[in-house]
């Protein structure tokens, strides 16, 4: 595909909405010119070892490794491992795949070693064949705590056991102010043309990314121009929970209600075209609004958004900004 005129890009991502949308801006893009900061608050342990869900998605997903069907795991793992940990009578209620199984194994142990999970992402991606560099939002552990009335839960036990049943009326990120943006974030928001928020839960991928300390300031400093793109469809969301959080944290269901969420922070916000009444709402909350078809397919599919997107990017205006 033909590059864009877009250099030095900035994604914020989670989730496999995340994931599609950086693989479209890595295949739209010269390499080196893409950084993906990545979500690390659904991180959590299982069987003694480091689980990622984000990052891995990201990394799979950019690798051309990732399940086309899920959009996480890895394209035709088996599950030998989770089919004897059930023979042994427990319940292999979060699924890993064989493969996957070989990178938690591998960033535990170098995590136990001392490496900061920056660097051992930097690592499996140039393993993987990945241009675009993969950041986590921070080296430092944090976790998001879903509440409901049933009271708290993890992440993980909110999304996968509980399959995101419960009514969410919080959420809130423990270990949040100790953590520390990872080396590269802050340096690469400062240096962007763009950034792009991508179609992730806004709650429970976005949100923690930017509660990191330093890092909204960094990112509204910038002189990048700022573009989100909707999660929502139709009133729905794509995959997970987005929708049923706006309506349970009391958010219009639609790509406006998610567009108010970024109101004051960003220039354009992209839309599905099945949300094309919906542009006026947008741009009343003070930003420009693109129309378009933002449902990805393959890699192709998710190319053309990117191109889309970027390209409208480069026609706002230049502003100053500080790297401070």
């Amino acid at each position: 595909m033909e590059s864009t005129p877009s250099r030095n890009v900035v994604a914020l991502a989670g989730g496999v909405g995340g994931a599609k949308l950086a693989q479209g801006l890595a295949r739209a893009l010269p390499p080196g010119a893409l950084t993906v900061v990545v979500n690390t608050a659904d991180d959590f342990d299982l069987y003694g070892l480091r689980i990622c869900p984000d990052l891995d998605t990201v990394l799979y997903t950019l690798g051309g490794l990732a399940d086309p069907t899920q959009g996480w795991g890895i394209a035709g793992d088996t599950t030998n491992t989770l089919e004897g940990i059930a023979r042994y009578g427990l319940d292999p209620w979060f699924k890993l795949g064989d493969r996957d199984f070989a990178t938690h194994i591998l960033r535990t142990e170098r995590l136990r070693s001392g490496a900061p999970l920056s660097a051992i992402m930097a690592e499996l991606a140039v393993a993987l064949g990945v241009s675009a560099r993969v950041l986590p939002m921070s080296d430092d552990p944090v976790a998001t705590i879903v509440e409901t009335a049933e009271g708290d839960l993890a992440f993980q036990d909110y999304f996968v056991a509980r399959r995101q049943q419960d009514d969410v009326t919080g959420v809130r990120f423990a270990e949040i102010t100790s953590a520390r943006p990872a080396p590269g974030v802050l340096q690469a928001l400062a240096a962007a043309q763009t950034i792009v928020i991508c179609p992730s839960n806004p709650f429970v991928s976005v949100a923690p990314i930017l509660a990191v300390p330093g890092l909204r300031g960094a990112f509204e400093r910038s002189a990048a121009v700022k573009i989100a793109v909707s999660p929502i469809v139709g009133g729905a969301a794509i995959k997970g929970p987005a929708a049923k959080m706006l309506a349970s944290l009391g958010h219009r269901v639609d790509a406006a209600g998610v567009a108010a969420l970024y109101s004051g922070s960003i220039d354009g916000f992209v839309l599905d075209e099945q949300d094309a009444t919906l542009a006026s709402a947008v741009e009343s909350l003070g930003m420009a609004a693109l129309v378009t078809r933002t449902v990805m397919g393959g890699p192709e599919d998710r190319a053309r958004l990117a191109g889309e997107t970027l390209a409208w990017a480069a026609g706002f205006p230049a502003r100053a900004g500080s790297a401070g």
